[in-house]
């Protein structure tokens, strides 16, 4: 009989000073993947600059005999957490259908949502991104670094294509995203038993890994003044809501709720 190693000390760097949720999908996605198995964490700031691949959320996790790891990404945050033993593999029991479709999905959000919302917030709404992200920064800083990053990103859409379309083909294709994943979650909840709990985007008994990154994504966009179209466009598709709320109260009750 094995014994279950003791779970590290986790903490997630987020990057902002915010409490509750932040702008990042990928902080929320990580956040809900450690909170739907009741894994205890806390949060603080951290910096892109110290972050393994520049970028947030990065984890640090201090194990038993004092050794501490430092990971980025949420995706092999995940997966080490599972070969740990620390958390589930939520998606072993999909079939090979199932889990084709699970990759398709996370993908169209982290490679396609994330630019097309990108380019929402920091070519369109720039001002508006700058001063959140980086308004903890003195001026001239902010303006310095975040032309910087205003010039990475946009040549980042520019090398993938995305800058060959208008604004307005942009946010269409923002909101066939959005109807796809409402038709899905209409269907899924109509068949759900319980009228007040979450219910899951492949219809299940409990989430997969897509249902962080769905849940990321939504209040990603219902909580950032950057991409007012964005939110617009959830707020049209009423069970996208429905949903979130309703993992929002089951597992982030200590985070306030999106207006």
């Amino acid at each position: 009989m094995t014994s279950h190693k003791p779970d590290p000390e986790l903490t997630v760097f987020r990057g902002l000073h915010d409490v509750g949720y932040t702008s990042s999908p990928f902080v929320t996605k990580l956040e809900t993947r450690l909170r739907f198995e009741n894994v205890a964490y806390r949060v603080d700031v951290g910096s892109v600059t110290k972050a393994p691949r520049g970028k947030v959320p990065y984890v640090s996790m201090k194990h038993a005999d004092g050794q501490i790891e430092i990971m980025s990404d949420s995706t092999l945050i995940t997966k080490a957490l599972i070969e740990s033993g620390t958390l589930e593999d939520l998606n072993a029991y999909l079939s090979p259908a199932e889990k084709l479709s699970e990759i398709s999905l996370r993908a169209l959000f982290e490679e396609k949502l994330y630019y097309y919302q990108g380019y929402e917030r920091w070519i369109l709404n720039y001002y508006a991104m700058r001063s959140k992200i980086l308004g903890s920064l003195p001026w001239p800083i902010q303006a310095v670094v975040g032309n910087i990053v205003y010039l990475k990103f946009k040549l980042t859409l520019s090398g993938m294509g995305i800058l060959r379309f208008n604004a307005d083909e942009i946010a269409e294709f923002r909101r066939e995203i959005w109807e796809t994943a409402s038709n899905q979650l209409v269907a899924v909840r109509a068949q759900s038993q319980d009228r007040e709990g979450p219910f899951w985007l492949w219809g299940g008994d409990g989430p997969t890994e897509a249902d962080t990154v769905l849940f990321g994504f939504i209040v990603s966009n219902l909580i950032s003044a950057a991409g007012p179209d964005s939110t617009a466009t959830i707020k049209s598709y009423p069970v996208l809501v429905d949903y979130a709320r309703r993992v929002h109260d089951q597992y982030f009750p200590d985070y306030e709720l999106w207006e």
